[in-house]
């Protein structure tokens, strides 16, 4: 009998002891997001940025500045240690119009913090067409990590070894001088020359006001990873790009009559010393990469929300989204829970 209990409880302890060692299920989290202000470092003006975090919080959507938004304001952040995703906007944009990029990265375990470049976005134009917002938007990411390093509901929840940039048109631009690339301004001279009617990259007609003399590239030695989407970056040779030595995954449509498809993410592919992830959409604009448009979004700006016929938006956002966590996750490392507090602070 005394062996029979024996042999029971030897049972038993085993059982235990594989629940516990069973790998627990992977949590689904919610979406928060919350808002950083810090200073330019151009000019020491207030700048803002939006961060897009893992939550443990109810579901809950949020109108933000005309956006409806998957996320809500300041909730309750997830334990764990999260990597860090910036997003950099296009020329006069907002990082509102990938919200669905951003609220689905951060269900996956990242924290997203897209950041309003002062002088290049839908509010504000007055830096468009200068060195100093060549220059600038790449400094202003790096400002923006150190913001988020820093701010003290994030900061213990995110990772700030595994940082990685997400780049929509001029924040491809952007992404790649903060990887190392270093603008050609001659090549531009020279694309200006051969499509003069190029009116949004030579709307200067090639040649970029200089409202600074005393900036230059920089790039940030943090940044690991890009995620590159329609990229203006016909500025780039391959000699500037020698420096480029993170992984990319590069998206574009061969239907783009924004940022010419051949002179800008096509050339890329070729010119990147380490051969990107090319992901090639036929028959997308360069719009397709903004959040799917609400019907209301869709009668105030028909041209950003209708695609050529063939093209699926919604079906090239799950794609998109699943591809984006996949490449981060491999390139970046996935998120911890190890020496965590809680969240109940």
């Amino acid at each position: 009998m005394m062996r029979l209990s024996a042999v029971l409880l030897i049972c038993l302890l085993g059982s235990l002891m594989s629940v516990h060692a069973a790998p627990a299920p992977h949590p689904h989290w919610s979406v928060g997001f919350h808002e950083l202000s810090f200073l330019d470092p151009l000019d020491l003006q207030p700048m803002r940025a939006i961060a897009f975090y893992p939550s443990t919080g109810k579901e809950h959507s949020s109108k933000v500045e005309g956006y409806q938004v998957e996320a809500t304001e300041d909730a309750k952040v997830a334990i764990g240690r999260f990597p860090i995703l910036m997003l950099s906007h296009g020329n006069t944009g907002t990082p509102l119009a990938l919200h669905d990029l951003a609220t689905s990265l951060a269900r996956k375990g990242f924290v997203v913090v897209g950041v309003f470049h002062p002088g290049d976005n839908s509010r504000d134009h007055s830096r468009l067409g200068t060195l100093s917002n060549l220059y600038g938007r790449p400094i202003q990411i790096s400002e923006a990590i150190t913001a988020t390093l820093a701010d003290p509901m994030l900061s213990p929840f995110v990772n700030p070894d595994q940082v990685g940039v997400i780049g929509y048109s001029a924040g491809g631009e952007t992404a790649l001088i903060l990887s190392g690339a270093t603008p050609d301004l001659d090549r531009l001279r020279r694309y200006c020359q051969e499509r003069p009617d190029d009116r949004d990259a030579c709307n200067t007609q090639g040649e970029l006001i200089v409202d600074r003399d005393d900036l230059q590239p920089v790039a940030d030695p943090r940044v690991h990873a890009l995620l590159l989407m329609a990229p203006l970056s016909l500025k780039f040779g391959r000699h500037t790009l020698a420096d480029v030595h993170v992984p990319v995954l590069l998206y574009s449509g061969d239907g783009d009559k924004l940022v010419a498809f051949d002179k800008n993410a096509a050339a890329l592919a070729r010119k990147l010393p380490i051969a990107p992830d090319f992901k090639l959409l036929a028959g997308a604009g360069h719009f397709v990469f903004m959040a799917p448009c609400t019907e209301e979004q869709l009668l105030a700006m028909p041209a950003l929300c209708t695609d050529a016929d063939g093209v699926d938006r919604e079906d090239i956002h799950r794609n998109l989204i699943s591809e984006a966590g996949r490449f981060f996750s491999n390139t970046l490392g996935a998120s911890s829970r190890a020496g965590m507090q809680t969240a109940d602070q």
